[in-house]
């Protein structure tokens, strides 16, 4: 795949966030991803609710940082315990491969992503065309939340299903990453995924393990940003 300049990516991200925004409805309960691309979503979405295009939507964010900017852009918020049905869940992922499973977690928000976008009617994912991959784990290791307690257990079963596991160190910060829910992540590296259904179900029985960032049969869309003849277009999948 050739490579895209930082800028010309942002401005794909920037694209795909604003399309996904624009398949929002007033009235709708939407659940509001993590990362950059989502957060171009989140802005449009803002901006629609201020000149007064959307009305009435409740946003679910699925981290700290989706709850923050959706503050920032005036979205009301909600949780699960006030919502009966989440109506689109617009979210960004790793790597997307062709049967629309994801890898999901490098802004290791990923377990109440999965919660929030496995609840919606419809999971619209926005990515731009590098994170495209023919097989999962290609690119990206898998992310896995883990008690603190058991790292050392959950490192070594890792490593019986042939998973080599790095704990994420924090950026600007001494230590580790710790989630929002207290725990902590393996960035763990398999050789390859053939069966990610089994992998995910697997690595999830290890005790001490609250989720990863596999992702299979939950996505019901992905729009993907692209240059086509050097002209960024939206592309479903």
């Amino acid at each position: 795949m050739m490579s895209i300049a930082p800028e010309a990516i942002k401005q794909l991200k920037q694209e795909v966030g604003i399309a996904a925004a624009q398949r929002v409805s007033s009235g709708m309960v939407v659940g509001l991803g993590t990362g950059s691309t989502t957060a171009h979503a989140i802005a449009e979405l803002g901006q629609r609710l201020k000149s007064g295009q959307l009305t009435d939507i409740i946003g679910i964010p699925t981290s700290f940082q989706a709850s923050v900017l959706a503050k920032k852009y005036g979205i009301p918020l909600r949780t699960l315990d006030d919502v009966s049905v989440i109506d689109v869940a617009i979210d960004g992922a790793d790597e997307v491969d062709p049967h629309k499973n994801l890898i999901k977690g490098g802004g290791a928000a990923h377990t109440r992503e999965k919660v929030v976008d496995s609840l919606a009617s419809l999971f619209i994912v926005v990515v731009d065309q590098s994170k495209l991959v023919s097989q999962l784990g290609s690119t990206f290791p898998v992310p896995v939340e883990v008690l603190p307690m058991a790292i050392a257990p959950v490192t070594k079963a890792l490593a019986d299903l042939g998973g080599a596991a790095e704990l994420r160190m924090g950026v600007k910060k001494d230590g580790p990453v710790i989630t929002d829910q207290g725990f902590m992540v393996l960035d763990v590296t398999f050789t390859a995924i053939p069966d990610p259904a089994g992998l995910e179900q697997a690595i999830n029985n290890i005790p001490g393990v609250l989720e990863n960032g596999l992702f299979v049969n939950v996505a019901d869309e992905i729009l993907v940003g692209e240059f086509t003849n050097g002209v960024p277009q939206i592309r479903q999948m």
